[in-house]
């Protein structure tokens, strides 16, 4: 699941952050703790969770000591209840307390990430459905965000602006002001200019799904739509393009919006909303 790309991604972020975090040195460690000091360090989930970002947490350490040693216990996707231990670094101990806060700030973002989505992806058990991530990410955070998706069980939607064209409104009315509006032009300029991208229609209503469908484009996104509305688009489409369930989503109502028989559900709210685990680093002298 790391790619040589996500790892690039991880050691970028991991350095900007230590950047901001260290400067020109982490005075109170300096001031106190012995240069030859070692210890060991348990990562402690104080709350149930499902696992992402421990090999960010390693990458953290790594930075700033190559010589110390991470032991991942629950591997990342897994479930961990409060009060299991999710991994143990060991290491030069000025290093390990100069990084505890980056590494756990990473950590536990990344694990409400994946738990969020978790809690949504059991919601549509028994359906077709997958639960899609959107942009809505932390800037500068998106690979490690929606790696922390794919680790809760959900599916990563388009990464930017350049892999998936998506024709949304705003998109239509600008197009109009030179004379080429609407849906079925908007897709055929599309496809003349990236014939090799697929795209996607935000339709608000069954008449611009209709739209979509006689333009040919690859996936339809239904905005805001009732579920009766989304379970007429279903029937409409059959399998001439993939249907995505957008806005509104809500745990307590993806599974009814599953049962539409969408193809995909995207939820911004398991990126932008998550909010944080509490997780604890339990840090004593030796190793």
């Amino acid at each position: 699941m790391i790619t040589d790309k996500l790892k690039i991604e991880i050691q970028t972020a991991v350095r900007t952050a230590l950047i901001e975090d260290v400067g020109s040195g982490d005075a109170t460690t300096l001031g106190c703790i012995p240069t030859d000091l070692h210890c060991t360090a348990n990562f402690l989930a104080k709350q149930d969770c499902t696992i992402a970002g421990l090999t960010v947490a390693e990458a953290v350490f790594k930075e700033l000591d190559a010589s110390s040693s991470f032991e991942i216990i629950l591997k990342e996707g897994e479930q961990c209840k409060k009060g299991e231990i999710m991994a143990i670094a060991k290491g030069n101990a000025r290093a390990l307390i100069t990084g505890e806060r980056v590494a756990l700030n990473f950590l536990q973002h990344l694990c409400a990430i994946a738990t969020t989505t978790h809690s949504f992806v059991k919601e549509t058990a028994g359906s077709k459905a997958k639960i899609l991530d959107t942009r809505k990410t932390t800037p500068g955070l998106r690979a490690l965000e929606k790696y922390a998706v794919l680790c809760g069980g959900g599916t990563n939607h388009r990464f930017g602006l350049y892999d998936r064209i998506m024709i949304k409104d705003n998109h239509r009315e600008l197009a109009a002001a030179e004379g080429a509006g609407g849906i079925l032009r908007s897709v055929r300029s599309c496809r003349l200019a990236f014939p090799e991208i697929e795209i996607e229609v935000e339709a608000d209503t069954l008449e611009e799904v209709q739209e979509a469908l006689d333009a040919k484009a690859d996936y339809i996104l239904l905005d805001n739509m009732s579920n009766e509305d989304m379970k007429t688009a279903v029937s409409m489409t059959g399998n001439k393009c993939i249907l995505e369930a957008s806005g509104g989503i809500t745990q307590e109502r993806v599974a009814e919006v599953a049962a539409t028989g969408v193809d995909y559900i995207s939820v911004g709210a398991v990126t932008h909303s998550a909010g944080s685990i509490d997780i604890s680093l339990e840090i004593k002298p030796g190793v």
